[in-house]
């Protein structure tokens, strides 16, 4: 008999009405209502609880977490990280995500978990470039990534909505309605998506409609003016700043202190020499693209506020014209959420490969991912690989006009369900959260008293650092 003869009859034997029985995908008919499920949890942890945040008399001192959250970070860098999250409430905040999942492990949680981003505040939305020249706006930052409760980063967006809003001058009800709203068009996306065919909500793209089906339209000219910044931001631009002509026709980066500086020959070359193991884990139809490309230089560069005092490199890859890509190999550390899952009773996940992690959370939350994503060690250390200056661009929330935080929002919001939807039965989530507005109140109710608790931890490490308790280098 011939091996395909065998494997039909091993899938014929546990047909069941007419369908195949194959482990990996659904039995048919369909046990049991996702959203009638959903609706059920209800009973044990009602909509309104998620307002809840509660004292913690235990909770441990702000300074001695930002020192420990420091731990294996480049020391002369920290300084730069603690004077960033010093700047401003809102920055405190973005470069506190362990901080805040330590409260999130204490408040009420349904049990529904999905691939969560576990840094989902406002600022890590933003613009990047598609394979075929086009954008696509959706979550960008995915350190923290692992597998987790939805609504750590629903809360943590609505936090910081309420954060930003409040440094942009909005009144306190223009902020709580921005979380509030934010909440609305998660939920109302979720309930969208349960509602289509499986492929059509797994496809779904961040573009035009999702403006208009959020009614952002406010948002509009901001988006516009920075796409056109984001199609100019890109690997040739960067390097025409950043490099200088040598000899024979290559490039080298020049320092641009503190942001850039060049590194010594044998720590660029462990870099390089890394970029082997590197791929083997891209696609394999990225191979012959790569191929065309010289490694030239490397070069360390300082990142975003959470990430400062992490190893972070740009690598400068010229092709036979000159012509630059830059790839970024960026340190890829254990999640900072690790610890309170465990806390919070969720089963805590066996990582092989922190950089792996970080690359496959990102492939499941997006729609869209940067086509030469991959992960390498460099020295024993985890690493994460990606292009650079992707056609990279970002909305500042706490920029913005006071009449768009509003916008944004929703805008957020909706982005943040499409990207849990890839990981959690959107039918699922959307019974749970229903059709009225008690868990936007509720959710907007905890943003506010966070924002509240974020911005006396952040005054308490401006006055740690004006008594000396520990270093900042203020405005790098």
């Amino acid at each position: 008999m011939t091996e395909l003869g065998t494997r039909a009859e091993a899938l014929q034997a546990p047909r069941v009405s007419g369908v195949f029985a194959v482990p990996g995908f659904a039995g048919w008919p369909a046990q049991g209502s996702p959203k009638e499920k959903g609706k059920e949890l209800r009973a044990r942890v009602p909509r309104t609880a998620h307002a809840e945040l509660t004292p913690d008399a235990d909770r441990p001192d702000v300074v001695a977490v930002v020192e420990e959250s420091n731990r294996g970070r480049i020391p002369e860098l920290t300084p730069i990280r603690v004077g960033r999250m010093a700047a401003t409430p809102f920055a405190f905040l973005r470069g506190s995500a362990g901080l805040m999942a330590y409260d999130l492990a204490r408040t009420p949680m349904t049990g529904i978990d999905a691939q969560i981003c576990g840094d989902a505040h406002a600022a890590n939305f933003g613009l990047y470039g598609d394979a075929r020249g086009g954008l696509v706006i959706d979550l960008n930052d995915f350190d923290e990534t692992v597998r987790g409760p939805w609504e750590w980063d629903l809360k943590r967006l609505a936090a910081s909505l309420v954060l930003a809003g409040r440094e942009t001058g909005a009144d306190e009800d223009t902020c709580r309605k921005a979380a509030k709203d934010a909440v609305g068009a998660y939920r109302r996306t979720m309930r969208l998506l349960a509602k289509l065919p499986v492929l059509d909500a797994w496809n779904a793209i961040a573009d035009e409609e999702l403006v208009s089906h959020t009614d952002a339209h406010d948002l509009l000219g901001t988006l516009e003016r920075v796409s056109e910044k984001a199609r100019a931001n890109t690997s040739g631009r960067f390097a025409a700043r950043s490099t200088a002509s040598v000899e024979g026709g290559g490039r080298r980066f020049v320092d641009a202190a503190p942001v850039l500086r060049r590194v010594p020959d044998a720590e660029a070359a462990a870099v390089a020499a890394s970029l082997e193991q590197y791929l083997t884990t891209v696609s394999e139809d990225r191979l012959p693209l790569l191929a065309r490309y010289a490694v030239h230089d490397v070069a360390f560069r300082i990142v975003g506020t959470g990430s400062v005092g992490m190893r972070s490199y740009v690598v400068l890859l010229l092709d036979h014209r000159g012509e630059p890509l830059v790839l970024q190999v960026k340190e890829a550390r254990a999640s900072a959420l690790l610890p309170h899952l465990a806390t919070a009773g969720h089963a805590v996940p066996d990582v092989s490969h922190e950089g792996r992690r970080v690359v496959l959370g990102q492939k499941r939350m997006q729609v869209v991912s940067d086509i030469l994503l991959g992960w390498t060690t460099v020295e024993g250390r985890a690493f994460q690989v990606r292009q650079f200056r992707n056609r990279k661009g970002s909305v500042d929330p706490a920029a913005l006009a006071v009449d768009q935080v509003d916008d944004y929002a929703r805008m957020t919001g909706a982005l943040l369900a499409r990207a849990h939807s890839h990981s959690v039965d959107p039918r699922l989530v959307a019974g749970y959260c229903g059709k009225n507005e008690e868990l936007d109140e509720a959710v907007a109710a905890f943003a506010v008293a966070y924002a509240d608790r974020t911005e006396a931890d952040h005054a308490a490490l401006v006055a740690a650092v004006r008594e000396g308790r520990i270093a900042a280098e203020l405005g790098v």
